[in-house]
Formats: C-alpha cells, structure tokens, sequence
C-alpha cells in the first residue's frame, strides 16, 4: 500500500483527491487537510510515502511546508498539485524538495499514475511543466567555468539518468547493476554536489551543465 496525504484549501477538489486515493486499490489515504500547519506533526504520526500539496494554502504555504517536511522526513516524496505554471513558482518548489510537479487540471487517472511513479523514485511532471523547467534551468546564471565535482564516469551517467525523469529502477537497469551499487553512485553523487535529495541533485546538474 502507498501512504498518500493530501493538502489542499479548496473543500470540494480535496474531497475529490481523497475520494481518489480511497478509491484506488493500492492506495491509503492518511491526511486530508485545508492547510499545512501542523504537517510535521501529521507526518510522524500518519508515515505518508507521497504528499499531494498545495502551493497557496493559508498560514504556510506549500513550498515552505515542503521544506519542512523534506527537512525533517527526508524520504517522503512530495508532488505538488497546483494551478501555478509560472517559472519561478517551478523553481522553488523543487528546490524546497519536491520531486513531482503536477498541475490541478491533471486528469484523475494520471494523477494516480503520477503517484506510483513518484513512489518508485520517478519524477512526474507534467509535460507543460516540464518544458518551463528547462527553460528555467537553461538560462545562463553566470561566465564561469562549473565547479569541478570530480563526478566518476559512472556517476555522471546515474546522474545523467536522474536528470532524464528515469527511476531508481530504470537507472539500475540501464546500467546493468545492482539496487544497491545504484543507491551507492547516489550517496557519493549526493556527496560531492554537496546535495541532499534527488531534486537538489537534478537541479544542480541542470542549472551548470554538468551531465
């Protein structure tokens, strides 16, 4: 079963969300909240393994929510579900942590593909999202030369993968190794971008060209 909690301020989409998620065979609703601000305190107490949030929500908004929840439960995987398109909005969202980015008008059965994915470490976004992410992330920020992270060979290409929207999964077959010599590249890739998450990783990999 996937864990999913949701947190939406508008009464009638978050009763269709959890009407989804009940709906669904594999699924377990734990929260369904108008806002965000006991969400730390929801998470240790209901273990979600997705988060379908909100990004205008009274008191705390969803990127600053997000925050906190990738802050203090690291493994939880947060999508956004929003009918924010513009860049910037992109931007903070998956630099709070968010893996996913979909927007409100994501028919209901992708959103239910969207959440499996995203349990089984992929990036849904959706395809207009995607596109303003990558423009986003090829602007040019400055003239100099990218660090150099002494990233391995096959290290660039895991991370040239996770880039790509491609699973923990799809990366191990790829490459034709284990789960576990996969979740190893990551810990060291993590470590010598000085990066915490998949998204920070991804983020800074786009942002300076490194893959």
């Amino acid at each position: 079963m996937i864990r999913v909690s949701i947190y939406e301020d508008n009464p009638s989409l978050l009763e269709s969300l959890s009407y989804l998620i009940r709906g669904a065979g594999s699924f377990e609703l734990c929260t369904a909240a108008p806002k965000a601000v006991h969400i730390v305190d929801d998470c240790r107490q209901s273990c979600p393994d997705v988060i379908l949030m909100d990004i205008d929500m009274p008191e705390l908004t969803g990127i600053e929510a997000t925050r906190m929840v990738k802050a203090a439960f690291p493994d939880v995987n947060v999508m956004m579900l929003t009918v924010f398109e513009d860049k910037d909005k992109i931007f903070d969202a998956l630099c709070a942590g968010a893996t996913g980015y979909l927007l409100k008008k994501t028919p209901p059965v992708k959103i239910i593909e969207a959440v499996e994915e995203l349990h089984n470490g992929g990036s849904p976004m959706s395809s207009g999202i995607a596109r303003k992410a990558l423009e986003y992330f090829s602007k040019p920020t400055t003239d100099t030369v990218p660090d150099d992270y002494q990233l391995s060979q096959r290290e660039l290409e895991v991370l040239h993968r996770l880039v790509m929207g491609d699973s923990y999964k799809m990366v191990a077959d790829a490459c034709c190794v284990s789960m576990g010599t996969v979740y190893s590249h990551i810990n060291h890739i993590y470590r010598k971008l000085h990066v915490n998450s998949k998204s920070e990783a991804v983020i800074k990999a786009m942002k300076e060209q490194l893959v």
